[in-house]
């Protein structure tokens, strides 16, 4: 049986239909995918651009906070960061779903972490920001901008955005 070689992402038009037996397809970054899923790469390759990012977004989506904003937060920020071509590249912003981080008080929170060993911003890195789901996409699109620019953030929006974090010595 002569196989067929297509992309297959989450996001494109397979969705959730995974590779059938003797089906080759290829993911958005050019790997083939296993058999059974829709974009997990057969091989590990750490010069793929999907395993670098600069900043990672930890979003807590967990059953308190997914419930704040009643959309799907982090595909509405993914649909964001491509329309801004942070996607991929040397400042690839990259989000992910969390379960509970136990700061429901301060609901829907994210945390910033940067990749000090690429080139992410060590100020940036550990940054909370709370009530996520109230901010607007043109506030995340500014969010977005200035992580990729390398600007501070609890410099550049207002400090009311943050948790504010106790460092102990």
């Amino acid at each position: 049986m002569a196989s067929s070689l297509v992309n297959s992402h989450a996001s494109s038009q397979y969705g959730s239909n995974p590779v059938k037996k003797d089906e080759v397809r290829l993911n958005e970054m050019g790997s083939e995918v296993v058999e059974g899923y829709t974009c997990k790469p057969k091989d590990y390759d750490p010069n793929r651009a999907i395993m670098h990012y600069k900043t990672l977004l930890l979003l807590c989506d967990d059953e308190r906070c997914g419930k704040a904003g009643k959309i799907d937060k982090a595909s509405n920020l993914r649909e964001i960061i491509k329309e801004m071509g942070l996607n991929k590249g040397e400042n690839r912003i990259k989000i992910s779903r969390t379960g509970c981080y136990g700061a429901c008080r301060f609901r829907q929170v994210c945390q910033v972490t940067e990749n000090t060993q690429a080139n992410g911003n060590e100020k940036n890195n550990a940054l909370w920001l709370k009530n996520t789901h109230r901010f607007t996409d043109d506030q995340w699109r500014n969010i977005f901008m200035l992580l990729s620019e390398d600007k501070i953030l609890v410099e550049e929006i207002n400090e009311d955005n943050f948790i504010p974090m106790k460092v102990y010595k």
